[in-house]
């Protein structure tokens, strides 16, 4: 099985980098070559900003995105206007973002474009719903942990992470995070009762008790006012919800108030997780677990073994040490000897 399948088995796939110029655009631009289009409509759009030629932040050089003939793609009006590529127009949104309306069209010939999609979770998930019903078998994502956005790529039914050499310049550092966040990505999904009626909420802490019924800590807007409750979060319930971020306070505060093994710690996604290796080897050592509402489905993490300062990692080297510790393939795009076509 290759990347290239697992992926035209899915109906919504998000690429994500751990950080940046990990080579989720490269690995974006992997799949859109690879795909096999006959029979096949892919749309494509970003979280952020994608495509452009140059790291507004570090002035190095960056990927374009290039689209081939008949794929969708969403962009803002702003980044519409600048494409280089002939398309025709689909659609225009009447969501708006700080760069204008989300526009659809669809490639009419092969060019580049630089992506700005939806910007919310519930955009997100609406896009994909509507390029489903322009035809698309295909919705790919470009997103990112880091990136400071309200549209998560856990929207999408499954995903591939990047990561490489610019999240570390230490082998073992950069296994190291990446296993965790790979761990996180991989939490079980939560099943309770109350799942359906906690997907819409945005604030507050809420406790889950042992029927499964959700109820709100009134003194909670968010998790920074933790230190206003008084009443123990563990005590007599079976786990508690956070809308907003999971944290190590959240962490050490739950084992301080007597949180016992299969207690829960509910997330809205894996974007929502800041919890340390540290404080998830000592949940793990207590039994307590890591759920998510929305889960998704990791494909695959794709490796780029040189930083953007020009340091290189071992790519075979890499690749063997992740692909020892991760249950999911490990491909290096950078190379045609990948495994990835």
């Amino acid at each position: 099985m290759t990347l290239i399948d697992d992926i035209v088995k899915s109906h919504s796939v998000s690429v994500v980098g751990m950080e940046k110029n990990t080579g989720k655009t490269e690995c974006l631009n992997y799949i859109i070559k690879n795909l096999p289009l006959e029979g096949l409509t892919v749309a494509v759009t970003s979280i952020g900003v994608d495509g452009e030629t140059t790291d507004i932040v570090t002035g190095t050089h960056k990927p374009e995105i290039f689209l081939r003939e008949g794929m969708m793609f969403s962009t803002s009006e702003k980044h519409y206007r600048q494409r280089h590529i002939l398309s025709e127009l689909l659609d225009v949104d009447d969501e708006s973002t700080a760069l204008g309306r989300v526009v659809t069209a669809r490639a009419l010939d092969y060019g580049k474009i630089m992506l700005s999609g939806p910007s919310t979770g519930k955009g997100l998930a609406r896009w994909i719903g509507r390029m489903h019903s322009f035809g698309a078998g295909l919705t790919l994502i470009d997103g990112a942990i880091s990136r400071l956005s309200s549209a998560s790529p856990a929207i999408s039914e499954a995903m591939v992470l990047s990561t490489g050499a610019a999240l570390s310049a230490n082998m073992n550092e950069l296994v190291r995070k990446t296993v965790h966040t790979v761990s996180i990505i991989l939490s079980d999904k939560y099943e309770g009762k109350c799942a359906d009626r906690l997907q819409d909420v945005e604030t507050g802490l809420w406790t889950i008790d042992a029927d499964g019924n959700a109820e709100q800590i009134e003194e909670t807007a968010s998790a920074l006012s933790l230190s206003q409750v008084k009443t123990s979060l563990a005590a007599g319930h079976k786990g508690i919800f956070v809308a907003g971020a999971v944290t190590d306070r959240i962490v050490d505060r739950l084992v301080s108030d007597g949180a016992k093994d299969g207690f829960a710690i509910v997330a809205k996604d894996f974007t929502k997780v800041f919890i340390s290796p540290e404080k998830m080897l000592l949940m793990k050592r207590l039994g307590l677990k890591l759920e998510m509402l929305a889960s998704v489905r990791l494909l695959a993490v794709c490796i780029n073994p040189v930083s953007p300062n020009g340091m290189s990692l071992d790519p075979d080297r890499l690749r063997g040490r992740l692909e020892e510790v991760l249950p999911v393939p490990v491909y290096d795009l950078f190379r045609t000897t990948g495994g990835a076509e």
